[in-house]
């Protein structure tokens, strides 16, 4: 499993957001440099964002949601075209970052 994975649930509809691009940047000085990205699978996940055995260092990055498209597709208008959640890195655990979305709203917190 990847160091970063996370789990998208559209809470408007109580099942799991599939088919969401998300992009992981990390934080270079002033600049957010592309690392990884990937699409969420029928369940919602997106687990091999890295490769198993491949760990990042120590820094802030930030996961991109590609929220529009996915409410595009649904034929839903949403208020957020896109979500970024930044966070920090400080060891080499498992980092899960959830997001709990719906058209006019957003949560997220460190999942397991």
């Amino acid at each position: 499993m990847s160091q970063i994975t996370t789990h998208i649930l559209d809470t408007s509809k109580g099942k799991p957001a599939w088919g969401l691009a998300i992009i992981l940047y990390k934080k270079v000085g002033t600049e957010w440099i592309q690392v990884a990205k990937g699409i969420t699978n029928k369940d919602g996940r997106l687990s091999n964002l890295l490769t198993e055995d491949e760990l990042l260092p120590y820094a802030i990055y930030k996961l991109n949601f590609d929220t529009k498209h996915y409410f595009d597709t649904l034929e839903i208008e949403t208020l957020y075209p896109f979500v970024e959640i930044i966070f920090e890195v400080k060891t080499t655990e498992h980092y899960h970052i959830p997001l709990l979305l719906n058209p006019f709203g957003y949560s997220t917190y460190r999942g397991s």
